[in-house]
């Protein structure tokens, strides 16, 4: 497929490229092998929502939390 990519960092572009020609690869063989590490990466929209969090026990002696957080907070 040929296709154009704009707005790349010329920097990444030329290194991507100087790489490439070291190892025998065009620069679309070395595109596609990135697209695909970057798809087996986990999908960060889909980690999860805060609901799947469990709740951790408070440790002993931390009944009163709550009251010296608010007196800290807000003075009462």
């Amino acid at each position: 497929m040929d296709t154009t990519i704009r707005n790349l960092d010329e920097a990444v572009y030329r290194a991507l490229r100087t790489r490439a020609r070291k190892n025998g690869l065009t620069v679309g063989e070395a595109v596609t092998e990135a697209m695909r590490a970057y798809l087996q990466r986990p999908d960060p929209a889909k980690s999860g929502s805060i609901r799947d969090i469990a709740p951790e026990a408070w440790p002993e002696g931390s009944e009163r939390a709550s009251e010296e957080i608010d007196i800290t907070v807000y003075g009462t």
